[in-house]
């Protein structure tokens, strides 16, 4: 059973100030990693600590793979924006399919009684169940099932973007195209997008 909770997304106050730390918490990802980067990097250049060269060097190696994912996680928080401004939060039964570390690799959402799908959380794996919920096996949904969307813990206080796990199956109806096409969640190509 599907219950609309707001017209939008974002006229939940909740909602709005969750995403005000989605922000934050983005910011400080690209200004921690870039900034050990460049600080590292520049110490190297001029040789300014010697005797920390392999420190600098861990830090490199360690922070480089990460720098790409937390910028496009930064500069994708507005198709984050664009979703909750555009759908309305919806009300789930879920269920999580955790990895073997124990950490939730995909979230099931059934929509209806013949069509659920699978979803990640990106840009990293989380444990939406036990952020502030007091409902672990329901979920806030806020997009186009078929093109993923924007997922929270009951109360709309910890928005994360939701892709599909894979390409789901037919069987949606009712879906808005242009809708989920001018917020980014559809591809011109009729695909969604995976960011």
């Amino acid at each position: 059973m599907t219950h609309l909770l707001t017209k939008v997304a974002w006229d939940h106050p909740p909602t709005a100030a969750g995403y005000g730390r989605l922000v934050t918490r983005r910011t400080k990802w690209v200004a921690l990693l870039c900034g050990s980067m460049l600080v590292s990097v520049v110490c190297l250049w001029f040789g300014l600590i010697p005797q920390a060269r392999l420190a600098f060097i861990v830090v490199i190696v360690v922070v480089a793979p990460y720098v790409p994912v937390v910028l496009i996680a930064y500069l994708r928080r507005h198709r984050v924006a664009a979703v909750l401004r555009s759908y309305p939060w919806r009300e789930h039964a879920c269920s999580y399919t955790p990895r073997a570390t124990g950490v939730q690799a995909t979230i099931r959402i059934p929509f209806s009684e013949t069509y659920s799908s699978a979803y990640r959380l990106i840009p990293f794996p989380m444990d939406l169940a036990t952020i502030e919920n007091s409902h672990p096996d329901r979920i806030w949904f806020a997009g186009d099932p078929r093109f993923g969307g924007v997922v929270s813990p009951v109360g709309g206080h910890y928005p994360v973007r939701a892709v599909p796990a894979k390409v789901p199956a037919d069987g949606w109806l009712g879906g808005d195209d242009v809708l989920a096409s001018r917020v980014g969640l559809r591809r011109r190509s009729g695909k969604g997008t995976q960011t």
